[in-house]
C-alpha cells in the first residue's frame, strides 16, 4: 500500500535557494474533497496524474498517484473553477531525503512551505536554519483551507472596497 510520511515547514529565509538542484512549476486541482479524502488532477513538467490521497494518521496517509493523458488532465482541470493552486517546487537535497520548497503562485502569493517525505515516522529529522515553524497536520496549510482563506480575504476586500465607492 502507497503510504506518504512528510513534514511540513514554513520557510523563514531563501537561504534554500542555493542549495536547490532543480525546479518545476505544478499545477494543482482539486476534483474532489469529502470525510478527509481528496482528489486531485496534477500537471508537472511533461506528466499529468491523478492523485488520491487519505486523512492523515499521524504523519502517514494512503497517497496513490496515476498517470493520465494531458486531454483528460484538461477537461479534469475545467471542473476545478476555483480550487487550482500553482506553485513552482524547488529540491534541496539533505540527509534525511529531499527538501520540496513549493513557492506558490497568484492567489497564494507570498506562501512558502517546504516538506520532507520520510522512510518512516521516527526518522530523525535535522532542520536547516532557513526552516520554521513545523505545521504538519495543521488545517490552516492545507491547499484546500489556504485557497478558501485567501478567496474569502479576497472577497471582504472586494466588499469594502465597493461600499467605499458608494459612500
Amino acid at each position: 500500500m502507497p503510504l506518504e510520511i512528510e513534514r511540513k515547514f514554513l520557510v523563514k529565509s531563501d537561504a534554500w535557494r542555493d542549495q536547490a538542484t532543480h525546479s518545476e512549476r505544478l499545477r494543482d486541482g482539486l476534483v474532489a474533497r469529502q470525510d478527509g479524502l481528496k482528489v486531485r488532477v496534477r500537471c508537472y513538467g511533461n506528466r499529468t496524474t491523478l492523485c488520491v490521497k487519505s486523512g492523515r494518521r499521524g504523519l502517514a496517509r494512503d497517497e496513490f498517484e496515476y498517470d493520465i493523458p494531458a486531454d483528460h488532465a484538461a477537461v479534469l482541470f475545467a471542473h476545478c473553477a476555483g480550487r487550482i493552486l500553482e506553485k513552482t517546487r524547488h529540491y534541496v537535497p539533505a540527509e534525511a531525503g529531499v527538501w520540496e520548497v513549493d513557492v506558490y503562485h497568484d492567489p497564494l502569493e507570498g506562501v512558502v512551505i517546504a516538506e520532507i517525505e520520510l522512510p518512516t515516522e521516527t526518522t530523525v529529522v535535522t532542520l536547516p536554519d532557513w526552516v520554521g515553524d513545523e505545521v504538519t497536520g495543521d488545517p490552516r496549510y492545507s491547499k484546500a483551507n489556504m485557497l478558501t482563506e485567501r478567496s474569502r480575504a479576497a472577497k471582504v476586500r472586494e466588499l469594502r472596497r465597493a461600499r467605499l465607492a458608494g459612500l
